[in-house]
């Protein structure tokens, strides 16, 4: 399974987790089967504020789930019909994340719970 984590700067699994999809400069991708971390800059980073498209982001690159700070809900939207789950992340670096992650310990972020106008989602 890969797992992407939007980050400020690629520092691979010691990566901070960053606070918002949309607007992280980079995202690392960990493969949950090989251990394999790849990097993808953010292709969609001068977006408007609500207009994100996750796949543009990603570079058209697959991934099967985002653990992140934030999200917006039109981003979730898009995700999840891609077959993206999207998960709350802890504090704290990549590898503290995927340690949660392969452990079902991070919660699923809805469209009820996903960030709106950046009010309240910790970012």
């Amino acid at each position: 399974m890969k797992v992407c984590f939007p980050v400020e700067s690629n520092k691979g699994l010691d990566s901070v987790v960053y606070g918002h999809f949309g607007s992280a400069p980079n995202f690392v991708v960990y493969d949950t089967e090989t251990n394999a971390v790849d990097n993808i800059s953010n292709q969609d980073l001068g977006h408007d504020h609500g207009m994100c498209n996750p796949l543009k982001a990603l570079d058209g690159k697959s991934v099967d789930a985002i653990v992140v700070g934030g999200i917006g809900a039109g981003a979730i939207n898009k995700l999840n019909a891609m077959g993206i789950k999207v998960y709350r992340a802890s504090e704290g670096t990549i590898q503290n994340n995927i340690s949660l992650f392969q452990g079902n310990s991070l919660s699923e972020l809805t469209i009820n719970n996903a960030c709106n106008q950046h009010g309240g989602c910790g970012h």
